[in-house]
């Protein structure tokens, strides 16, 4: 498949990354020409140096006979342009836009929207993903990382293994006949920082970070069995009224159930503006480092506070403070993943990476086949691919034991009609049948040939 990705930050650059791997013929395209560099000397891409929305540009990079483009630069206009261009100009088959506008959105969401006035097959909206990732982290609060998948009816959970944990030092094949009734499965381990997945005979130790593939209804005796204790959450205080901030807020009035929430935002037209579109949230106008300002707030009563301004550094020192005034969760939007290293010694609790959430948005939406959901996990580290088994699978008619997986694949959980089942080595695949699949960053071809999800693009 040959795409064209225009915009080489990090999200473009993951995307590309991903791609580039899968030996799909891939063009960066960004007006930054240090950014197509980097792009062309990291990976297997070309690069092109330009402005993305411009026809010599998009022709350059070689749009007549492309089968996709990404537009993900960092502004709209020009995404939107891009894909107008890539359509009327290039007969593209598939565009993917990145919006964050909610100007925007609401208009491509409402009934004035018409494909043939804007050509985008599929818009990406960072704001949304983001707010629905602090939703999912909210409904988790024990979870460092949590992602829905096969209709709601499983859940991947990023728990750390802590001293007080019943499980620690106990091998994880003695953990299923322990717990026979239980639907989960662990299916990956971050350890010293390194991630990888777990074998039958390994044990968990103190500090271990390990993402738990579990049925919904199972999800909260899970965290009982690490020793985590899941808390209701409905007293939440919100560092950051932009765009994120406020979807979150929206998205906490529309929850069922009464949540008391709170936005604190440093600039005044902001907070103004956040004010005016919410109905029960108190905005204060303030910054979210001043202990008094969150005193105000009530961060000591506080279930839960989230830091989600457009500065990392302002989020991390948001988060420890309000853990230092008695907030019991602070969860903390994080752009750079070399600063993830630094939660836990500073003592918070969960974080969110809007790049990751887009760069999984994005790929759920280009991946080959039948696949339903890709979740990428860390830098790029490893994924989670949902996908339904086609007929002409290798997988259809055997035995999980007998399949021939890589060392870093495991299956987190597979779905025979409504019903989620716990893997096991006498569970026959079928075709039709839906598996989710854990698989290490280097070993993701090998589960799409595995799955046959290379037969169609789109």
């Amino acid at each position: 498949m040959k795409v064209i990705i225009c915009g080489a930050g990090q999200v473009g650059w993951q995307i590309a990354r991903h791609l580039s791997g899968e030996l799909n013929d891939v063009t960066v395209v960004d007006s930054n020409p240090d950014l197509v560099r980097r792009a062309t000397e990291t990976l297997d891409v070309q690069g092109i140096a330009g402005f993305a929305s411009y026809p010599d540009v998009l022709d350059r990079a070689g749009a007549r006979d492309a089968d996709m483009v990404i537009a993900a630069t960092h502004s709209d206009e020009v995404n939107m342009v891009t894909c107008q261009v890539a359509h009327s100009v290039f007969s593209v088959q598939r565009k993917i836009a990145r919006l964050r506008s909610r100007s925007y959105l609401n208009a491509i969401y409402s009934d004035l929207y018409r494909r043939d006035h804007l050509p985008i097959d599929v818009v990406i909206s960072p704001e949304r993903e983001v707010a629905e990732a602090a939703m999912r982290r909210l409904a988790v609060p024990a979870a460092f990382d949590t992602e829905l998948f096969m209709d709601d009816r499983a859940q991947l959970l990023g728990v750390m293994v802590d001293e007080d944990c019943p499980i620690v030092n106990t091998p994880l094949r003695q953990l299923t006949d322990l717990f026979s009734t239980l639907r989960s499965i662990v299916v990956g381990v971050r350890r010293e920082g390194t991630l990888f997945a777990p074998e039958p005979g390994d044990q968990l130790f103190v500090g271990d970070q390990c993402y738990v593939f579990s049925h919904v209804e199972d999800v909260d005796r899970t965290m009982e069995v690490f020793g985590k204790v899941q808390k209701k959450q409905e007293r939440v205080v919100i560092v950051g009224g932009g765009n994120v901030g406020l979807a979150v807020a929206r998205s906490l009035e529309e929850r069922e159930g009464r949540v008391r929430s709170k936005i604190i935002e440093r600039d005044r037209r902001s907070a103004e503006r956040a004010a005016e579109a919410l109905e029960r949230t108190i905005v204060l106008h303030g910054d979210g480092l001043d202990a008094s300002l969150l005193a105000e707030a009530g961060i000591a009563r506080a279930d839960a506070m989230l830091a989600v301004t457009d500065d990392d550094k302002t989020n991390l020192l948001a988060a420890v403070r309000s853990k230092s005034e008695g907030c019991p969760l602070a969860i903390a939007l994080i752009n750079d993943p070399t600063l993830v290293p630094m939660m836990e010694p500073l003592g918070i609790d969960a974080y969110i990476n809007p790049r990751a959430t887009t760069v999984s948005s994005i790929l759920r939406h280009i991946r080959h086949g039948r696949v339903r959901q890709v979740y990428s996990i860390g830098d790029a580290e490893a994924e989670v691919i949902e996908a339904e088994v086609l007929s002409t699978s290798p997988m259809a008619g055997q035995r999980l034991r007998d399949i021939d997986f890589p060392e870093g694949v495991l299956v987190g959980a597979v779905r025979k009609g409504d019903e989620v089942m716990r893997p096991t080595g006498g569970l026959r695949i079928e075709e039709g049948d839906v598996v989710a699949i854990f698989a290490m960053a280097d070993d993701v071809p090998e589960v799409e040939r595995l799955m046959q999800v290379s037969i169609d693009f789109f």
